[in-house]
């Protein structure tokens, strides 16, 4: 009949029963990869551990996998999430080594849980940063010794406002709005390894839209320190909900 919708031959895909709540690590040189460089090798890597994963209906099918707030491309990150959607009931414990074996070395699956045990939107529940900031001793400039009173100077600023180009065009971020907490570590920090001199900068961000970057806090302190502070290595040890103005320690439970 003229004007008739189109639908796809064939049965439709078997439905969805359990969603999967990944958290991985981006690892040494992956954290160079980007978002969809890291979508591509999880889709090959469920099809080689042999996952049911749930398909989308329609002409063109995906893979029913959802990703939320990944760090930006040059950052490396302990806890990431993404959740597949599976159309057979399986146990999560036998799923994550499956998964890690299937992915290239640095995307390291750490966690899987069933997402019934967590109910809600994974967006949801991402609400806040912990992010480590690695300032490396010998770099150009005056070099760690002036983070500490850089760290001071944005806490006792009420406001500081750092430029992002967007699509529309430069948009002013406050920078310090968005931060929880900041300080300088007082112990070493297990996932940042470091060498003689150089300074950790711990800073606990709320995640405001857009979110606040680890290179906009970078900005952010040499802004208010006047200090030409060298780029620090960053990476982000966890991401949940905030609990007492502070990342809490866990999402998956």
């Amino acid at each position: 009949m003229a004007g008739s919708r189109r639908v796809p031959e064939g049965p439709a895909p078997d439905p969805a029963v359990q969603r999967l709540r990944v958290r991985y690590a981006k690892r040494g040189r992956m954290r160079f990869s980007s978002t969809r460089d890291f979508q591509r090798a999880l889709e090959r890597a469920v099809r080689r551990a042999g996952l049911p994963v749930a398909y989308s209906a329609g002409f063109h099918p995906h893979p029913k996998i959802s990703y939320a707030n990944a760090a930006p491309t040059g950052t490396a990150s302990e806890a990431e999430y993404v959740e597949i959607s599976v159309t057979r009931q399986l146990d999560p414990a036998t799923v994550a080594p499956l998964l890690d074996e299937s992915l290239p070395d640095g995307l390291d699956v750490l966690e899987v849980s069933d997402a019934a045990d967590l109910p809600g939107a994974l967006a949801d529940h991402l609400q806040g940063s912990l992010w480590a900031l690695r300032f490396r001793a010998g770099e150009d400039g005056p070099g760690p010794a002036a983070v500490p009173a850089a760290v001071a100077a944005l806490l006792a600023a009420e406001e500081v406002a750092v430029s992002r180009m967007m699509k529309k065009g430069p948009r002013d971020l406050d920078v310090r709005g968005a931060v929880l907490h900041l300080e300088v570590a007082p112990a070493p920090v297990p996932e940042v390894p470091v060498a003689e001199g150089d300074v950790v900068v711990l800073a606990s961000v709320r995640h405001t839209t857009p979110t606040v970057r680890p290179e906009e806090i970078w900005t952010a302190l040499r802004q208010v320190s006047g200090a030409d502070l060298p780029r620090p290595v960053s990476t982000r040890l966890r991401q949940g909900p905030i609990v007492d103005g502070r990342v809490a320690e866990t999402l998956l439970g």
